[in-house]
């Protein structure tokens, strides 16, 4: 039996639309056994932050956990949970003016070059 790839999710949108579907695919994708990564750059870096609420469209999340729908927060305590590692580009971070201090605390900060290197062998997904 071969291994499953690993999955890469590449989180540019600042949106809680896409924000949230990086972080179900990443738990999901966990949940499964793949190696899982978030790297998330530009405005998508506020997914990383502690207080979300910079993300466009951050009010959603109250709706669709009315539906019954998991929530930004149990998303992605389920990742942290499967052991989802969640990387914030260096670039990324500066171009937003998100400082490292405001993250999550087991986000690390690293560059493209190192998501490339990290992802040879994975499926990439870009949101």
């Amino acid at each position: 039996m071969s291994e499953s790839p690993g999955l890469s999710i590449l989180l540019i949108s600042g949106t809680h639309e896409r924000a949230h579907y990086a972080f179900a695919l990443a738990a999901s994708a966990a949940a499964l056994g793949r190696r899982t990564m978030i790297f998330a750059t530009n405005r998508g870096c506020f997914a990383l932050e502690t207080d979300w609420s910079g993300l466009d469209g951050a009010a959603r999340d109250r709706t669709i956990r009315a539906q019954g729908v998991a929530g930004l927060d149990d998303l992605r305590d389920a990742c942290l949970e499967q052991k989802v590692r969640m990387v914030a580009c260096d670039a990324g971070l500066k171009s937003e003016g998100v400082t490292p201090a405001t993250l999550l605390p087991s986000v690390q900060v690293s560059g493209i070059a190192a998501f490339l290197a990290e992802s040879a062998d994975s499926q990439i997904i870009t949101l």
